[in-house]
Parts: structure tokens; C-alpha cells; sequence
């Protein structure tokens, strides 16, 4: 059995389907031409297909010849909101819109894995669902798992990859424990009374204090958190006033905090306490919200041991990468990894020579399409080594 020729002898295949996907980016909740392209295949190949999971997502069965264990292979389809600048005989054909962060090639690997897998159902033990998740960008997942995604038959472990221009073309990052962080998008609402901006006694001015919060905010992530766990509050957006002369009611204060370990609920309540402290003293109000991002995505000993097996195969173990690639950056893979022991794999892209290592997000993103064949081949080896 020769993945790689396997692989290989489907390339142009592969190339064809992320290229296409790139033209036509669609963004969360509307991959509806998406969704109908990787139903149409997944049926082709004679999977059983379930449309239209959370508004446009779909679930491929692949059932193996002998009885086991359930493995979800999950990708993301949604495209982002970034005007393309790449130059690409394949950009985007959409105004405004743009597979900015490679979810276009996890489409395509998926796509070809359910392919090779499909031809090898004599070597499954159990099934394999092919989950095509839409809206990952804003935590579409949750959404999957509420309408039954990981029942029926019930999933036992799941594995999840990302084309990732941090790291180089070649190499994948696998590692156990904490891999992306989580982020909780809060919203601080500190309200004064308005009043003359010659007669600050007679008002409250809420700027000054909200100054204040985000001064100790940034101290209480310096001063009390161990940093061996790392946290990061980040302020994006501050909107208050409509003139230089008026002392406004209230200052809206919006960003982010994100941990890359397990205390994230701890320090919100700190977060609280604190807010709530300099409003008492300052006369004003502060209302806080935390809307969850994303939860800390933490990668199984056990499977990512498996996935690693996987990728010495692959890429061959000099090639794979096990430290330093944590990262403060967040991944809604991580609402299945809190249901089932999961490993979420970082696939390299980045060539220099070729353009592909611009940051995700940015509008000349770019991946190397070399590397696509690895993605594959990481999915169709980690599914026959738990099902075997």
C-alpha cells in the first residue's frame, strides 16, 4: 500500500479543488456553493451525506468493512472578509471576500483523503465522519455539536490540521498539551455624566477612568500571572465623544484576553473585580461582557502520539516540529477536543520564494501547494492507524 503514490497520482485533482474553492470564498454561514461541491463529492464516493448541519455545514459517513471505533476528521470551509491582493491567475472573484487563511486547501485535502479512504474500507475498523464545518472564524463549531455532529455513530476521537505559514513548507508541527489559546472578546462600558469640557466639577468624565482600567488590566497580567502561563489582554477599540468641548457620557472599551493554559475563568473574575474597583472610586459605572471565542484548544497525549507516528511517515521525524509552536492565536477546533480526545496538527506552507509566508489574515496570503499532498496524506495515515 503506497500512500504517497496514491497521493501524488492525485495532485493535479487536489490543486484543481483548492483553486476552485479560492475563486468563489464564501464567508461564515453562507458557504451554500461550498457546501453543495463537497456534498456532490462525498456522495460520488458513496459516503453517506448529511446537508445543511448548522445552516450550510456537511457530515460524510464512511463506514469500514469490520466493526470499531468512530474517528471525525474535521476542516473548516469559510472564507474572511479581506480584500485579495495576492495577483493570482485563481484570486478571489468575490469583492471583499478571500481565503485569507488556507481554509480553501484543508477543503481540497479533505476532499481527496475521503477519496484514498473510501478504497480502503477492507482496512477500516469502525467509520470515519468527514465533517465539513462552516463559520470556524466565529465559532461555528459549537453549533455542530448541539445539532448531534459527534452522535450517530458516536465519535470516539477526532483529528483536525491547519496549513500554517509560520512554519516552514515540509515540516509539521505536532505536539501534546496546550497548542492554541483561548480568547474571550470582552466589551467595557464605563458611563459618567456629561457636561461642559470648562466645567469637568459639574460632570463625571468616564475617559480618565477607563484609561485607568486598561492601565491596571495590563499591570494585573504583569504583576499577578505566573509567566510560565502565558495571558494576553489586548485593547482594540475605544469609542467615546463627539466633540473636544463636551465631556461625554460613556467610553466603550473593546478587546481581547487570551490564555494559553486552564485559569482563563480565574483571571475574568480578577478582570471584574478590578473594573468594578476604579469605577467605586471614580464615581462612574462599568458593565463588563465576555463573549468566548474560543476555548483553550489542548491536544490529547494518546492521539497526537498516534498523529505523530503518522507524520514520521510523512515527512519523516527529523521534519517534525514538537516545541515552540504554541500559539496565542485561537481555533474553534478546540469545542471538539473538550468532548473527545482530539490532536489538531499544524502543516507547514511557508517558502519565501514562492510568497507563502505572509501572515494568516493578510490579503496576499498565500499557501504552497506542495504542501497540500502532506495534509492529505497526514489524514488518510492517522485514520488507518486508529482504525487498523
Amino acid at each position: 500500500m503506497n500512500i504517497k503514490k496514491e497521493v501524488a497520482e492525485l495532485k493535479d485533482e487536489l490543486i484543481s479543488l483548492r483553486r476552485d474553492f479560492h475563486k468563489h470564498p464564501e464567508l461564515g454561514f453562507e458557504e451554500f456553493r461550498t457546501g453543495k461541491i463537497v456534498a456532490k463529492y462525498l456522495k460520488d464516493l458513496g459516503l453517506e451525506v448529511e446537508e445543511g448541519v448548522a445552516q450550510t455545514g456537511v457530515v460524510g459517513l464512511l463506514k469500514g468493512d469490520n466493526p470499531g471505533k468512530t474517528l471525525m476528521l474535521r476542516t473548516d470551509m469559510d472564507a474572511l472578509p479581506v480584500e485579495e491582493e495576492t495577483g493570482l491567475d485563481f484570486a478571489s472573484l468575490e469583492k471583499g471576500k478571500m481565503h485569507a487563511c488556507g481554509h480553501d486547501g484543508h477543503l481540497s485535502m479533505m476532499l481527496i483523503a475521503a477519496k484514498i479512504l473510501s478504497k480502503k474500507k477492507d482496512k477500516i475498523k469502525g467509520n470515519i465522519k468527514f465533517v465539513f464545518q462552516p463559520n470556524e472564524e466565529d465559532a461555528g463549531a459549537h453549533v455542530m455539536i448541539d445539532e448531534g455532529v459527534l452522535e450517530d455513530p458516536k465519535v470516539d476521537a477526532a483529528l483536525g490540521m491547519h496549513l500554517w505559514s509560520p512554519i516552514e513548507s515540509g515540516k509539521l508541527g505536532i505536539t501534546a498539551g496546550p497548542l492554541m489559546a483561548s480568547s474571550y472578546y470582552f466589551t467595557l462600558t464605563v458611563n459618567g455624566m456629561g457636561g461642559h469640557g470648562g466645567a469637568p466639577h459639574t460632570a463625571i468624565n468616564p475617559i480618565l477612568p477607563g484609561i485607568d482600567m486598561m492601565k491596571a488590566l495590563q499591570e494585573m497580567v504583569v504583576n499577578e500571572i505566573d509567566a510560565l502561563k502565558p495571558t494576553i489582554v489586548t485593547f482594540g477599540k475605544i469609542n467615546s465623544g463627539t466633540s473636544p468641548i463636551i465631556i461625554p457620557e460613556k467610553v466603550v472599551i473593546e478587546g481581547s484576553l487570551r490564555c494559553l493554559h486552564d485559569g482563563s475563568k480565574e483571571i475574568q473574575e480578577r478582570f471584574r473585580e478590578i473594573v468594578e474597583g476604579i469605577a467605586k472610586t471614580s464615581r462612574t459605572k462599568a458593565r463588563l461582557e465576555f463573549k468566548c471565542g474560543n476555548t483553550l484548544l489542548n491536544n490529547d497525549e494518546a492521539i497526537t502520539s498516534l498523529a505523530k507516528r503518522a507524520g514520521k511517515e510523512v515527512v519523516g521525524e527529523e521534519n517534525i516540529l514538537d516545541t515552540d509552536i504554541s500559539v496565542m492565536l485561537g481555533e474553534d477546533f478546540s469545542e471538539f477536543s473538550n468532548e473527545v480526545p482530539s490532536t489538531f496538527i499544524f502543516v507547514g506552507v511557508a517558502d519565501e520564494k514562492k510568497g507563502t509566508d505572509y501572515p494568516h489574515h493578510h490579503p496576499k496570503f498565500n499557501i504552497d501547494e506542495d504542501s497540500l499532498a502532506l495534509g492529505v496524506e497526514m489524514h488518510v495515515r492517522s485514520a488507518l492507524e486508529y482504525l487498523s
